[in-house]
């Protein structure tokens, strides 16, 4: 029924139709000890000793997307079921991983190479903080396990790649090059907390990551979660990955996690969404927009001695079971990198037409360095049957302490909480959604020369920042305007996606890659003026409709 909702009001192109093109395989472990990918013509097929198994299909020219499914074997030990869906995904992603890694890492440390390595220095002092204390505690503490069972699956990664890439003359990444990928939020971070402000000339004020919209329906029919990733155009090879890995809470433990089952969009390589885009079997979905720190007193809270946030996030994922315990796992050994408005929605307690939302229904937490701010915000929703997430912060005390009241009274309302352009076109237009189909046309709206909304103290008299998906190559280069998020760039939204009560429960998605061209000219690259910006492997022209993702493996 769902299905059939949704093609009354989506074009829909469907993933998984396309078998020709998808890759099969298995992981095994050789009597070595070492592992093996062997390909498969079905999943029947798997060997019943196998350690992981799935499906990949790259449709990134066709669809925008990859789409990559690995599900573990639960008789095998949750370091090995780490370690082969790592391996497997390393292997079988192996040549777009390599394309990601030449367009988002390679040249990362020019101009600051003395940065870098200060930044190396940090990051290897919290490795070796987080492997004494899963030495000492991860036998017996669900959080430390699961932190051991995240770097393993990096570990992984990195086997099955090189193994992939043996002989093919192409650089073999190491387990730093891996982890690396794995930390591109909190290094943007680090670079502002442990470098000069001359080292940093890239450094944008005001740049925007993310939008993100949870929607409830007309009479309560149904509650919609949307996001919308903002990011440089360099980094639109993605995937929507699902990952079926049925670990144990601890070592000792018989029991599974709650976060078992994940799907959720991401990048390859990466092994947690980074969006954060993420749909788990316990029922709950767990989103995020950036809202940073710009108040450089916060930096000295930063200590190697903590937990960097997508491994937090990861584990909250797995071990969660409502947003309460979300919020309480996630905020444990606070790195201060990678600073985010969490959105943490339980359909466990949402009934489609029950006129009351019951409590618990959707958490908030903020995120800044030595401080974190949480809350049960249901009856926001409730009250205003929508809640909006566009980069700023909705606490008054993470606002005032971030430094965004001061960028507010230095560059006016651009900076504040209830006027910034999103935030009115979110409270304009969030109360029209009434479907799927408006739903998808609000998060890829940017009208921004027509809508006053969208207008600055710029010339032209706007910026095409100021939409919810934005589209900064559209600015012109020769404009001028306030501060630098405003500007021409190579950033905007880069994707879209939506899930409801009905498609969450099995995992699936409404996706839509690249940036929004609904009444824009569609982006090309052979038509940038920043066309030298790394894009291997992507498609010239981004011109591609919503699909509904669909799994295989139950």
């Amino acid at each position: 029924m769902i299905e059939r909702f949704i093609l009354l009001f989506v074009p829909v192109v469907f993933a998984y139709v396309d078998n020709e093109h998808s890759t099969k395989g298995m992981v095994k472990m050789n009597e070595d000890g070492s592992f093996k990918f062997t390909e498969i013509m079905n999943m029947s097929e798997a060997d019943p000793d196998h350690i992981a198994r799935g499906e990949y299909r790259n449709a990134i020219n066709q669809t925008g997307w990859g789409f990559l499914e690995v599900a573990t074997n639960p008789d095998s030990s949750d370091v090995l079921q780490a370690l082969g869906a790592g391996y497997f995904e390393g292997y079988i992603t192996s040549e777009l991983l390599y394309m990601y890694y030449q367009n988002t890492i390679v040249g990362r440390c020019d101009g600051k190479k003395k940065l870098c390595k200060t930044i190396d220095k940090w990051i290897n002092a919290s490795l070796d903080w987080m492997r004494e204390k899963i030495k000492f505690h991860g036998d017996n503490s669900p959080y430390w396990h699961q932190v051991s069972l995240f770097l393993s699956q990096l570990t992984g990664i990195q086997l099955g790649y090189s193994h992939a890439m043996k002989g093919k003359g192409k650089r073999i990444l190491t387990t730093s090059d891996i982890l690396t990928m794995n930390i591109f939020g909190d290094l943007e971070d680090l670079e502002s907390a442990l470098g000069d402000q001359d080292q940093l000339p890239n450094k944008v004020k005001g740049m925007g990551h993310c939008s993100a919209l949870i929607r409830l329906l007309p009479l309560n029919s149904d509650l919609l979660v949307s996001h919308d990733t903002w990011n440089s155009y360099q980094s639109m090879l993605r995937l929507v990955k699902k990952y079926s890995l049925p670990y144990k809470k601890s070592l000792r433990s018989s029991s599974t996690v709650p976060g078992h089952t994940m799907s959720f969009s991401g990048y390859p390589g990466v092994i947690y969404s980074g969006d954060d885009f993420t749909i788990a079997s316990s029922g709950l979905t767990i989103l995020e927009t950036t809202i940073g720190n710009s108040n450089r007193d916060l930096w000295k809270h930063l200590k190697p001695q903590s937990v960097l946030e997508g491994i937090r996030s990861t584990v909250a994922n797995r071990l969660a079971t409502d947003g309460r315990s979300w919020t309480k796992w996630f905020s444990k050994h606070n790195s201060g990198t990678y600073n985010n408005q969490w959105m943490v929605v339980d359909y466990n307690k949402f009934n489609p037409g029950e006129p009351k939302l019951q409590k618990d229904l959707l958490w908030i937490l903020e995120q800044i360095p030595g401080y974190i701010q949480l809350g049960d915000m249901t009856k926001v929703l409730e009250e205003q049957n929508y809640w909006p997430s566009y980069n700023t912060p909705y606490f008054k005390d993470v606002f005032n302490m971030s430094g965004d009241f001061n960028l507010m009274k230095q560059y006016g309302d651009w900076f504040s909480y209830e006027n910034t352009p999103r935030a009115k076109i979110f409270k304009r237009d969030a109360p029209k959604v009434n479907d799927i189909a408006s739903m998808i046309k609000l998060m890829r709206y940017n009208d921004y020369t027509k809508d006053p909304l969208s207008g600055c103290d710029c010339s032209p008299p706007y910026s095409a920042e100021n939409a919810i998906s934005a589209r900064n190559d559209l600015n012109p280069r020769n404009g001028t305007y306030p501060f630098p998020a405003l500007s021409h760039r190579s950033h905007g939204g880069t994707d879209m996606k939506l899930t409801s009560f009905y498609l969450a429960r099995e995992y699936k998605m409404v996706a839509q890659g690249g940036p929004t061209w609904d009444s824009l000219p569609p982006f090309r690259w052979s038509e940038q003026d920043f066309k030298d910006t790394p894009h291997v492997g992507q498609p010239d022209l981004w011109q591609f409709k919503p699909l509904v993702v669909t799994w295989k493996l139950k």
